[in-house]
Parts: C-alpha cells; sequence; structure tokens
C-alpha cells in the first residue's frame, strides 16, 4: 500500500499532538459541547456546524446498519462523542480506543458522570495492536482516525481480526485521488505534518489491502462536497488565529511542536481540498 508521506509519526508523537492541541479544539471546535474532532457532513436540512458533526455519525450509522444492540469497536475515539451519540441513538454496546491517556480519561468520566458505563467503556490502546479475543465485535468503526496509522495494513488485518462473521467495518477518511499526483505547494505534506498524521494513500490502494486481507462487499461513497462547508470554517479559524498564535509563540518559546504550528493546518487542508488534492470518503467492507 503506498502512502504518500513525509514523516512517520509514533503512537507517543499522535498522542502528544492530541494532548497539545486540545485547547484549540475547545475553542475552535467546540469539543466540550461536541465531543467530536471530526468533519461535519452538511447534508440537506443541516443548519448549524453542531447539526453536521452529528450528522457525520448518522450517516456513517446509516451506511453501516448499525443495530440496537450491536457491540462496536470505536477505534480512535477521541473524547467519545461517536461512542456516546451510538449507544443513545442505537443502544449500542460501544468500546472506545485512543493513543491518548487523556482523551480516555475525559471520556470516561463523562460516560460515568451520566451512567453510562459498562455499556460505553474506554481504553488506552493501539488500534493495530489490540487486545481483544478474536471476532469480538460486530462493527469496527474508525472515523478520520486510520490516516494516522503509518502502516494501514496492521489496521486492516487487526480490525479483521476481531470482527464477526459478517462483521462491518465503517470508517471515514482522508484520500488522495491520485499516487502520482503533483502538489508544488506541498499542502499535503504541509498539512500531515501539522496533524502528525503520517501519509495518505489512494482509494483504490485502501481497497486493494481491504480485499487482501478478506473483506468483501466493499462500497465506497464519496463526501468531498458535503465537508466543504467544515473545511472553510477550519480555514477561516486559521486565519483568525495566525496572529494571536505567533504572538503567543514568541512570548512562549518552550510551546510544544504541535501547539507551535496547529493554526496551519487549517490552512493547508483547506488549500488541499481546492486544489483538488485529497477526498473525503466513507468506506464499508463486510468480513
Amino acid at each position: 500500500m503506498a502512502v504518500y508521506r513525509k514523516s512517520l509519526y509514533s503512537n507517543s508523537d499522535i498522542s502528544e499532538y492530541f494532548d497539545t492541541t486540545r485547547d484549540h479544539y475547545n475553542r475552535w471546535w467546540k469539543l466540550r459541547e461536541s465531543r467530536s474532532l471530526h468533519y461535519g457532513i452538511w447534508d440537506e436540512g443541516v443548519k448549524s456546524f453542531a447539526e453536521s458533526l452529528e450528522n457525520t455519525n448518522r450517516v456513517m450509522m446509516d451506511i453501516c446498519g448499525i443495530s440496537a444492540g450491536d457491540k462496536i469497536l470505536d477505534a480512535g475515539c477521541g473524547v467519545g462523542g461517536t461512542a456516546f451519540y451510538l449507544n443513545k441513538v442505537k443502544n449500542a454496546e460501544v468500546t472506545g480506543i485512543s493513543l491518548s491517556e487523556k482523551q480516555i480519561q475525559l471520556a470516561s468520566e463523562y460516560a460515568v458522570k451520566n451512567n453510562l458505563s459498562p455499556k460505553v467503556s474506554f481504553e488506552v490502546m493501539d488500534f493495530t495492536r489490540t487486545t481483544f479475543p478474536d471476532e469480538t465485535f460486530d462493527i469496527v468503526w474508525a472515523c478520520e482516525s486510520v490516516c494516522q496509522a503509518a502502516d494501514r495494513k496492521a489496521f486492516i488485518a487487526e480490525s479483521y481480526r476481531v470482527l464477526k462473521k459478517g462483521g462491518r467495518l465503517i470508517i471515514c477518511d482522508y484520500f488522495l485521488p491520485y499516487d502520482d499526483q503533483k502538489d508544488r505547494h506541498l499542502w499535503i505534506r504541509k498539512w500531515c505534518d501539522a496533524w502528525a498524521v503520517s501519509g495518505l494513500v489512494t482509494l483504490d490502494d485502501f481497497r486493494e489491502g481491504l480485499i487482501l486481507s478478506g473483506y468483501n462487499d466493499i462500497r465506497s461513497f464519496d463526501y468531498t462536497t458535503k465537508i466543504i462547508r467544515s473545511s472553510r470554517r477550519m480555514y477561516l479559524s486559521s486565519l483568525a488565529g495566525a496572529l494571536p498564535s505567533e504572538i503567543y509563540n514568541l512570548f512562549h518559546p518552550k510551546v510544544s511542536r504541535f501547539a507551535k504550528r496547529h493554526y496551519r493546518s487549517g490552512y493547508y487542508q483547506y488549500k488541499a481540498l481546492k486544489a483538488g488534492l485529497w477526498k473525503y470518503v466513507i468506506v464499508k467492507a463486510v468480513k
């Protein structure tokens, strides 16, 4: 599986990224209310940013065909927003995993406070090497998280292992249209480095990995046009945050490496999107 990359980010790098940029997500992505770190899908009838974030969960849920009582692994769960949504709407049993101890702590505290345990639980774990027994879950769910796996084949193989026969993998992520596309401004590389993403792959490459692992009935759904408003929001946030961020960096030279440049990510991802350098796609596959 070819990966368009500049750097390889370790698990500790990824954890550091989320731990040191959480304040930015609180400010610009309304993390405390939405508990979501993903792009919002703006379908017809969606009237607000908060609705668009919830709609991403709804769209993935509907495509996957989640039923009441399904046992779900949320691979790269963030602070638990999707897990809480799936439990509320479908009474699903959800286990969320993340590399970030701080994310897991926040998600677990919310679950306990709202009497959701043990139906919703969280653990610090690498989704390419979990400790779950074979055929544990009905669904493996990964919303904008597989892009941070340096080895996507390892994620695909692990998701296949922990799924029951007939279980479904549902992901949404960023994909390259072409392997050999020209990116003279290096928008993709700069964006990936700002988010501790090791690189992006084409949908064809990812699909090939699914087939080789044994998945079948693989379907993809292009939602690129419906996340443009979310992408533009991020872009405008980056412009608004540029001067304050640079002033802060000037007076706080020891600010973390990811927090220091994080505001730029909104600019890079939007420029890359407008240049047609990436697509936002939902993929479903069956074991």
